[in-house]
């Protein structure tokens, strides 16, 4: 299992209309790709610094392969909509992954 991390940061005048975006726009469009080996789709925001909103995107995916599936070939590779680009003032250019060492319940 792996999580795939991703940061982008608005302000908080598009903040609202990002989040809005990502629940209507983008995560059903991921949704609609029935990517093998997509588990689950989050995302996450806060108040960041310097008057920003940052969101954090969090993806947990089989493997790599998923991963590239979902990218289009470089699993680093981050994939920023053009609609998103409208309302982000900055996002990190590359994803990070983390592979699942430990699970406790």
């Amino acid at each position: 299992m792996m999580r795939r991390l991703w940061h982008g940061w608005t302000t908080p005048e598009n903040a609202d209309a990002y989040e809005r975006l990502l629940r209507e726009e983008i995560f059903p469009g991921i949704l609609a790709r029935k990517i093998a080996g997509l588990r689950d789709l989050e995302a996450w925001r806060r108040p960041g610094d310097e008057g920003e909103v940052e969101f954090v995107t969090v993806m947990a995916f089989d493997d790599e392969r998923a991963v590239a599936e979902f990218t289009g070939g470089d699993p680093a590779q981050s994939v920023v909509p053009a609609a998103a680009r409208k309302v982000l003032k900055r996002f990190d250019e590359h994803s990070l992954h983390y592979e699942r060492v430990i699970e406790a319940r």
